[in-house]
């Protein structure tokens, strides 16, 4: 269907004002749910493999030494990065609804065919592929999920979601203690069934998500105004019947904004945007993304390889000591998310990551030291990660708030590539790390990780933006070309 509106044109729309202004409803809950899943499917995978590593290495699955297993970890995030950027452009271009049902199938896929993979090599291929289409939900989903969401709870809201990544590293971790103990089911076939059941998880969240309007934000910045206020009128009616209204006072009253129709742009507009017209909002992005996705990728991907290599536990129970390890990081943005709409992102951001940093550096001291056991040092990283679980989501909801409608996608698989490339080889260098045996190379390795953090809360001390309870226009501007 045309847009009714040329590239260009200048209008008039209340639309955002009145998604601003709409209360939580059972509406909103159903939303996040079918499109926030994408964080617990990316937790689901990340937690298969990390429990799945010492199983893996198992003569009756792969045989695999420690560094292949941080090997496949390293190209599914490099498959995430291809994903992020390919289907980050397409959901700018074509809209985000349509992108989320196909980056979905492309998981649901891989996911399957990586249980049934014949040899290592397939293996890779296809964990390859599973982060692809990963990667692509992140763009599609967290500029979606922004641009439906009201701007007083977009903090909280995005945090939560976020955070839900860790109910999928929970339910991997389930899944593996059933599926992995030998006396239930041969291992030979165990790890494969799981990965059955990952598919299965994803095949039903496309039948949920086919309900979840397209974004009238986006519908407006591509000329399709008409569509845009049927969609918005239609969302109303069902905040209404699912028991939500507009919010009271000043936020009840719709407010006109002026927006210049811009179509899909090109790469030449989107990097003047980032790097002249934002290049502090930029450098900030940069830095936040980049030092949580290796301080993560670091300690959860060599998280079963530690506990089996330092601590002596079984194979088949590491999923026991990664459930807790989940809870602290799913209750971390829960408990703390609220705060970031109330102190705002400029106390909030700088907090978490230092204290996060701070937290690593004392956990990993006591590690090189010897004084942890498995129990104890489970009990340290919980803690780590309750408050490094928020400062990682406030990366996500920085560079998915700052930036317009018409590059929000593409802005989001940007700086997710950047960061998840620089991360990327972490897996690989403390398997191989873990191979050689020495508590003080990884204590160094854990050093570095937190030098990272705390780099960043300085960065996000000077450059974060208080953007708390204001709406994405208020927030980016119309950047149209």
């Amino acid at each position: 269907m045309a847009p009714d509106v040329k590239r260009g044109t200048v209008i008039q729309s209340d639309i955002p004002s009145r998604l601003d202004a709409l209360t939580w409803s059972k509406w909103h809950r159903r939303v996040v749910i079918a499109l926030g899943i994408t964080w617990i499917l990316d937790g689901l995978e990340a937690s298969l493999i990390a429990n799945l590593a010492p199983t893996l290495q198992d003569p009756r699955a792969f045989g695999l030494r420690a560094a292949q297993v941080g090997l496949a970890n390293s190209l599914y995030l490099v498959g995430q990065v291809v994903g992020a950027l390919l289907f980050g452009h397409l959901t700018d271009r074509y809209g985000r609804k349509r992108l989320f049902q196909i980056t979905l199938g492309l998981y649901l896929g891989a996911t399957a065919a990586s249980g049934a993979a014949p040899s290592f090599w397939f293996f890779l291929g296809f964990r390859f592929l599973s982060g692809m289409g990963i990667g692509g939900e992140y763009s599609a989903i967290n500029s979606a999920i922004d641009e439906l969401i009201p701007a007083r709870i977009r903090g909280r809201v995005d945090l939560a979601i976020n955070g839900s990544y860790w109910v999928g590293v929970a339910a991997g971790a389930g899944l593996t203690v059933l599926f992995l103990d030998p006396r239930l089911v041969p291992i030979e076939i165990g790890w494969r069934l799981v990965f059955g059941l990952g598919a299965l998880l994803g095949f039903v969240i496309l039948l949920i998500r086919r309900d979840v309007p397209e974004s009238p934000r986006w519908l407006l910045m591509h000329g399709y105004v008409a569509e845009a206020n049927a969609t918005m009128t239609l969302i109303e009616a069902r905040v209404n019947a699912a028991g939500g209204s507009m919010a009271e006072g000043e936020a009840s009253v719709p407010k006109t904004v002026q927006l210049t129709v811009a179509g899909t742009v090109g790469m030449g507009h989107i990097f003047r945007t980032l790097w002249r017209r934002f290049p502090q909002r930029t450098l900030l992005g940069v830095t936040l993304m980049v030092a949580q996705a290796f301080f993560y990728n670091a300690i959860f991907f060599s998280y079963g390889l530690i506990l089996q290599k330092f601590h002596g536990v079984r194979a088949d129970r590491v999923g026991f000591y990664i459930l807790p390890f989940a809870a602290g990081n799913f209750l971390g943005p829960l408990a703390l998310g609220p705060l970031f709409d109330r102190w705002g992102r400029r106390a909030m951001i700088p907090a978490t990551y230092a204290a996060s940093g701070i937290l690593l550096l004392v956990s990993g001291a006591l590690f090189y030291r010897g004084v942890l056991d498995a129990t104890t040092q489970t009990l340290s990283w919980c803690l780590v990660f309750f408050v490094a679980s928020a400062a990682a989501s406030s990366a996500y909801l920085t560079v998915s708030e700052l930036f317009p409608v018409e590059m929000r996608g593409i802005a989001i698989a940007i700086f997710y590539a950047i960061g998840t490339s620089a991360g990327a080889f972490a897996p690989t260098l403390f398997g191989w790390i873990v191979e050689q045996g020495d508590r003080f190379r990884l204590f160094l390795g854990y050093s570095f990780a937190s030098s990272l953090m705390l780099a960043a809360a300085l960065v996000a001390r000077r450059l974060c933006i208080p953007s708390e309870g204001k709406s994405l226009e208020e927030i980016s501007g119309d950047l149209a070309p």
